[in-house]
């Protein structure tokens, strides 16, 4: 049952037509012959002899059942009941709008030991890359409320974390969970985005989109990056890429050169996150770009009433066997 608080009610019956079959009992009543009922009988040689000195007359081995009223008026009521049952009566409120999911948003995080870098400042600490890339990427799941999410990690190979879900507060407990160096040192983006594209072509929505997060460059294992991306293209998924890191530190790994390809390639867009800032704005362009546009469709909360008259006529079915029995007892026993 579901609580509908101080909302308007109005009481409603899903199946009025149900109602039609009130007369049957009635039908069944004339058309169907008395119920006879056979009684024990005792039987010996001098059977008429002990008649006359007992002076008792003999009675039938069966009785006819009378059509009680009250019997039958209670069965009717009964009757009536589970009619009213089947008719499923309910409390409706008014029409409101759901949410229906709008599009597949995949993320693929790279979480290879580079993202373990402490060079990102938040309220005056440094944290690493991951940290800080995992409590924003938080902030802007829980936006895409209209969006079906899922995760992939990928260091050395990729793997699901979340599948394609609704269920945003499951998928950012996913994401929570999840630490640097869990697949592998090294980061490998073709096959990243191969798992993706296989993730992706499994899902039934029309507009798929992928966002790749990472702060280096391929490993050049096993797939290339863009031959990756002419496989995930064929099924009109957009990539938006975000490198994080600065390119220009000594040290840096990150390839931009690469990153906007992708995104070029599938109508996407590249974006940099040197620090936190950087990333938030990128996030919410990428918002703008993708924005929800929910559809939507009515639908009526309601609170079940069915069982009030079910209730009732089990009772009097209950009551009238109970009242039967002891009717055919004290019978019995006459």
């Amino acid at each position: 049952m579901q609580e509908l608080g101080s909302a308007n009610m109005n009481f409603e019956i899903a199946y009025p037509w149900v109602f039609f079959l009130l007369p049957l009992p009635f039908l069944m009543y004339w058309i169907l012959p008395p119920l006879r009922v056979q009684k024990d009988a005792f039987k010996f040689a001098m059977f008429n002899r002990s008649v006359k000195v007992l002076d008792e007359a003999p009675r039938k081995s069966a009785w006819i059942a009378k059509r009680n009223i009250v019997q039958w008026a209670s069965l009717w009521i009964a009757w009536s009941c589970l009619l009213a049952a089947l008719s499923w009566p309910r409390l409706v409120a008014e029409p409101e709008m759901k949410v229906k999911t709008s599009r597949s948003f995949l993320v693929a995080a790279d979480i290879s030991f580079s993202m373990d870098t402490k060079d990102w400042k938040v309220d005056g600490k440094l944290i690493s890359r991951w940290e800080a890339t995992k409590k924003l990427m938080s902030d802007f799941i829980e936006k895409r409320k209209g969006d079906r999410l899922g995760l992939i990690f990928f260091g050395s190979n990729p793997y699901l974390q979340a599948p394609l879900t609704t269920d945003l507060e499951t998928v950012e407990w996913l994401l929570d969970q999840t630490e640097v160096g869990m697949a592998g040192q090294v980061t490998n983006i073709g096959s990243a985005i191969t798992y993706a594209n296989k993730v992706l072509e499994k899902d039934t929505l029309d507009h798929k989109v992928l966002l790749l997060l990472t702060d280096g460059r391929d490993s050049e294992q096993d797939v290339a990056p863009m031959d990756a991306v002419k496989a995930i293209a064929e099924d009109s998924v957009k990539i938006y890429t975000m490198g994080i890191g600065d390119p220009t530190q000594k040290g840096s790994d990150l390839d931009e050169k690469t990153l906007k390809s992708i995104a070029e390639a599938t109508n996407g867009k590249y974006f940099l996150a040197m620090d936190q800032d950087q990333m938030e704005k990128a996030y919410e362009v990428m918002n703008e770009l993708e924005p929800m546009e929910f559809e939507e469709e009515e639908y009526r909360p309601e609170v079940p009433l069915y069982y009030y008259p079910l209730g009732l006529s089990l009772f009097l079915i209950l009551i009238h066997q109970v009242f039967r029995g002891i009717f055919h007892l004290f019978f019995q026993k006459a």
